[in-house]
């Protein structure tokens, strides 16, 4: 069984292997010539008027979190769809009642105001 996975081991072990050698000869034959410009700090085209390390409002977080959670949900839904045929009755059982999850987080969420923007 371990002499299946030896060509994936051989192809990331040479993977590595390119990629430290072109990281290597491009960090040592890059022209190297700092200046203020280069080295000074870029937001939108000025400087920084404030300080980088002020919190962030929760909801910044929850809508990211929010986002990943249905964006993953895609990812269950495309295979599902591709092998329906062969899942029969059961399969699509199986996702209503996933889906009916995802719909009662949603309406909680709804509920508890976290898709309120202000």
């Amino acid at each position: 069984m371990l002499a299946e996975y030896f060509p994936v081991l051989v192809f990331i072990a040479i993977s590595a292997v390119i990629g430290v050698v072109l990281l290597s000869v491009g960090g040592l034959l890059g022209p190297r010539r700092p200046d203020s410009e280069k080295l000074s700090p870029y937001e939108c085209g000025f400087e920084a008027f404030e300080d980088t390390r002020t919190r962030f409002d929760v909801r910044y977080y929850l809508v990211a979190i929010l986002f990943i959670i249905f964006d993953l949900e895609i990812a269950f839904f495309i295979p599902w769809a591709l092998v329906l045929d062969q899942l029969g009755t059961t399969g699509l059982v199986v996702m209503s009642i996933f889906v009916f999850e995802l719909v009662i987080g949603f309406f909680f969420l709804w509920k508890k105001g976290a898709l309120e923007w202000e």
